[in-house]
């Protein structure tokens, strides 16, 4: 593999975000001296996105899935009562559960 790009990449992990979170911590173990799963002799952020590609690093879990499970617990316990109950306690918590309500899906 002659470069390594994001597209490469996302052909193993289908979510960007996941790419990237993935992609820091391959490379804070690459940093701290993880012995490296693909040869090459690039700098370690480069080296961690080669892993991905090659599909040597991935995650345990599926992602889709994981997020799709958590769904309900993106928000705070407490505000997401207040959002169903349909009060809040707090008058200042109004900004907070407009952005909630109005806020774009993770997928």
């Amino acid at each position: 593999m002659a470069r390594v790009t994001v597209e490469d990449c996302l052909e193993k992990i289908n979510d960007q975000f996941a790419l990237v979170h993935l992609a820091a911590l391959r490379y804070r173990q690459l940093h701290r001296g993880a012995s490296r799963l693909v040869e090459s002799r690039n700098k370690d952020i480069v080296q961690a996105l080669r892993e991905i590609a090659s599909g040597r690093v991935r995650f345990r879990e599926d992602v889709n899935e994981t997020i799709f499970a958590q769904k309900g617990k993106l928000v705070s316990q407490r505000l997401q009562k207040l959002i169903d109950e349909g009060t809040l306690e707090d008058p200042s918590l109004q900004d907070v559960t407009d952005e909630v309500e109005n806020a774009t899906p993770l997928i």
